[in-house]
């Protein structure tokens, strides 16, 4: 039989329906794969007895002809993800060993699916990092390696321990969060599928906040249809957030397969950046040519206020982290360090809690919302937020179905490579990711090749709001031309 890890999700499904092989089965080949990789610090906390467990009241399900969509399917869930009764901590020490006693409505929606947790996974701290480096746990490795070198590479940030655990098959899926590009990045990074649904799509409920009005949840998994699956689940209205849109979740799978004659594809000029590397400028012309070839019209369009795009995110972000972080004060719950007084207790926690680059957000987050510069930083960011959603609805306006670019501006690099002396170093990470954000558009990043060190490389499309199905549909066009790729073992 084929090693179980090494299914996607779509296979795993048939097989537990052929009753192939059964969820325990399944669930324990994934376990033993975890145990193996520690050393690429994927999972901050494993959940065995838990997984096993519901393992096995799956394959009673499924006996009984009483499955769900995604019945004994193993997933890991990042560390933003509230989970009842396993431990939650954003990973910061500032929520220490915080354990709570409800479940996110994403989490939730998963397990009435069917599905079983392998564990929790690791992020930058409070989702704020563009290499899995600021956790309060460690940097995660990625399964992937340039050739002939054993440097251990950034899987990219901030759900780097979903994208690296996907990779390396510890799971079939895994839940993941997109503030500024932290789906799609590390997707592109690892050779895994990533997609950010439309800002409202998923219900932010139960999720540790960084910035309210990007965030946004959405699955990393191994293949187009996987990621669709995975997405089907997620996906929904929540009347706990009031940014949940009430529109119905549609059939992302059965968009898999459609044709793309006459959809017509956008390629910003914006995007071209100086000193862009001639390998990733190669990768986004054959993407728009693999496109070209399967019946899609291409054009060229402009999103001038791209350029704006990094520099506003960086105030609109932190800002808003400064507003959501304010609860973490050491007199609720987490981390509580000793004071002589309520305003020392405050200082002393948040000080040691916080690692430094949410420090630093916060701090930026607080100036740029202090009475003598809210106008001319945060009030102007939000300005500038709005001509870069008008951009894209222009494009939208003229016909355009989605906009193709580059994921991400180079492949992974190693721990510590970047940011150490300039963190703008870092931020630059995401200059093809933030603009979608901004917009509250969906986006999704497929592996599309390989630079010349044997590193994936991913492309990224971008959607009209509430239309993943396109993009599913034009990224498994992407898929079938470049094939999937998985890294070589060495862990």
């Amino acid at each position: 039989m084929t090693d179980l890890t090494s299914l996607t999700l779509a296979e795993a499904r048939k097989g537990l329906a052929d009753k192939t092989f059964t969820s325990l089965e399944l669930t324990d080949a994934h376990l033993s794969a975890i145990e193996a990789a520690r050393v690429l610090n994927a999972f901050v906390m494993e959940t065995p007895e838990q997984a096993r467990d519901m393992a096995k009241a799956v394959d009673e399900k499924i006996a009984k002809g009483d499955a769900g969509p995604l019945a004994g399917i193993p997933l890991g869930i990042k560390d933003l993800f509230a989970t009842k009764g396993v431990r939650t901590t954003a990973c910061s020490k500032i929520l220490g060993n915080f354990v709570p006693t409800y479940e996110s409505t994403i989490t939730s929606q998963l397990w009435r699916d069917g599905a079983v947790m392998l564990g929790k996974l690791n992020n930058d701290e409070f989702a704020m990092g563009s290499a899995n480096e600021t956790s309060c746990f460690g940097p995660v490795g990625n399964p992937w390696r340039r050739e002939g070198s054993n440097t251990t590479l950034v899987p990219g940030g901030s759900s780097g321990g979903s994208a690296s655990a996907v990779a390396a098959l510890l799971c079939m899926g895994a839940t993941a969060t997109d503030t500024g590009g932290s789906i799609r990045q590390p997707a592109a990074f690892t050779a895994t599928v990533g997609i950010k649904p439309t800002y409202g799509r998923c219900s932010r409920w139960g999720i540790v906040a960084f910035a309210s009005s990007l965030d946004q949840a959405g699955p990393i998994a191994r293949s187009v249809r996987d990621a669709a699956m995975l997405l089907r689940s997620m996906a929904g209205h929540d009347p706990k957030d009031t940014t949940s849109v009430d529109i119905a979740v549609p059939d992302y799978e059965a968009a898999i397969g459609k044709s793309v004659k006459g959809m017509k594809i956008g390629i910003p000029k914006e995007y071209r950046l100086d000193g862009m590397p001639a390998e990733i400028e190669k990768l986004w012309s054959e993407g728009a040519a693999w496109l070209k070839a399967a019946g899609a019209e291409l054009v060229e369009v402009s999103l001038p206020h791209t350029k704006y795009a990094l520099p506003a995110y960086y105030i609109v972000a932190p800002a808003e982290a400064s507003s959501n972080l304010a609860r973490y004060d050491g007199v609720r719950y987490g981390l509580r360090e000793q004071a002589k007084n309520i305003v020392e207790l405050y200082e002393n926690t948040r000080a040691e809690g916080f690692g430094a680059e949410v420090r630093r957000r916060v701090m930026i987050g607080t100036y740029v919302l202090s009475a003598g510069y809210y106008d001319a930083y945060y009030l102007r960011a939000q300005k500038v937020r709005t001509l870069i959603k008008k951009d894209f609805e222009d494009c939208f306006a003229r016909g355009v179905d989605a906009i193709l670019t580059p994921a991400t501006p180079s492949a992974a690099f190693g721990i510590g490579e970047k940011g150490g002396a300039d963190p703008v170093e870092m931020y630059l990470n995401d200059i093809f990711t933030v603009t979608v954000n901004m917009a509250g558009l969906p986006g999704i990043a497929v592996p599309a090749g390989k630079d010349a060190q044997g590193l994936p490389l991913g492309l990224q499309l971008i959607g009209r709001p509430f239309e993943e199905e396109t993009l599913f549909s034009l990224g498994e066009v992407i898929e079938q031309a470049a094939g999937r790729f998985t890294p070589a073992r060495w862990w």
